[in-house]
């Protein structure tokens, strides 16, 4: 970030969470794996997970009203919607970011989809400022969407059990050219192709159509084809082992780089960070980054009582953190997110009055 950067900072983030819950007693009933395995390796006390009536973008928008009724921004005051609803959305083939926009007032805003599965927050927030400051017509940008990807999950299938996790809900995120607080900083992304088909739901799109028949089983295609599957266990167990941890602090010591100087003119490193925004992992892969990065447990939140909420964690994270306490005016946000196909991402937020960020 240089000088003559206008700073862009966080006006107010939103969420949504359906009334249904899954809980880890559920969970090994459905799986034959005890509870305690669930709820202790696993890190899942219960989940949200969507009702019926819960559609993923009619979610984003609950979230979008949420944040926005946080603030005295008007809906007419946004340039820009870029809408995170997951590609498991109410209609394929869908711009829902148009109908966001259009629902929540923002008559004078513009909108887009954005993809990156569960590090599209960061890359979301990383767009967003550096659209503003490279075009001056655009000054306020909201970000929001919906998640429904619990759908896909087979408690059955033990190879996606680092995926039983996943729940449904929605968050959204207000920036503003020029606001006083909660400044977002430099943001770094890493992504691996050799991963980009390991994880998959198989009978989804244009290789494998879900036809109808298909859906009725008249043509003897499994039920499992339809839900989500690690297709190369060993090969991502590897890879992943073997990458994961190091992508993940390479992406935070790039963000910290990209972030400027501080007020005395030294730069940012990790013994600055106060707070560790994460999706949600398992808890000892949520220990080794706290320990990597020099932080106690009660520099971060463990959303083990609200599930992963895909990308929208970031958003559930800034609201359980301030609740508790535990991110305050002045502290330096680390917001770290990975991705299937594989992508790690980390985002860096100066949160409360910014004396100083560069």
């Amino acid at each position: 970030m240089t000088t003559s950067s206008p700073p862009v900072g966080i006006v107010s983030i939103g969420t949504y969470s359906p009334a249904s819950q899954v809980t880890a007693a559920d969970i090994a009933a459905a799986s034959g794996l005890p509870e305690w395995v669930i709820r202790d390796k696993m890190g899942i006390t219960r989940k949200f997970v969507a009702g019926p009536d819960d559609q993923p973008n009619e979610m984003a928008i609950k979230a979008a009203l949420d944040c926005l009724a946080q603030t005295d921004i008007r809906p007419d005051e946004i340039d820009l919607v870029i809408c995170t609803t997951e590609e498991w959305r109410e209609y394929l083939l869908w711009t829902s970011g148009i109908h966001l926009a259009q629902e929540i007032g923002a008559t004078n805003a513009w909108a887009l989809d954005l993809h990156m599965r569960c590090a599209t927050t960061v890359g979301a927030m990383k767009m967003a400022r550096d659209m503003m400051v490279a075009d001056p017509e655009i000054n306020t940008v909201l970000i929001a969407g919906g998640y429904r990807v619990s759908d896909f999950i087979d408690f059955g299938n033990a190879r996606t059990s680092f995926m039983w996790n996943i729940g449904s809900g929605a968050g959204a995120m207000l920036l503003r050219k020029g606001w006083p607080r909660n400044h977002v900083l430099g943001s770094h992304v890493i992504v691996d192709g050799s991963m980009s088909k390991h994880v998959l739901v198989p009978a989804s799109g244009t290789a494998q159509f879900a036809t109808p028949q298909d859906m009725a089983g008249d043509n003897g295609v499994p039920a499992s084809q339809f839900y989500f599957d690690l297709l190369e266990p060993e090969a991502m167990k590897n890879r992943l082992n073997a990458v994961s941890m190091d992508n993940w602090l390479r992406c935070v010591d790039e963000a910290l780089r990209k972030s400027g100087s501080k007020p005395d003119g030294a730069p940012y490193s990790r013994s600055d960070i106060d707070f560790l925004n994460m999706i949600l992992i398992k808890p000892s892969g949520h220990r080794e980054m706290l320990e990597r990065l020099g932080l106690s447990e009660e520099q971060s939140v463990y959303l083990g009582e609200i599930g992963h909420t895909g990308e929208q964690d970031a958003m559930f994270s800034i609201r359980e953190g301030l609740a508790a306490g535990r991110l305050k005016d002045g502290d330096l946000m680390a917001i770290v997110a990975a991705g299937i196909g594989y992508v790690w991402a980390a985002g860096v937020v100066r949160w409360g009055e910014a004396e100083g960020d560069q």
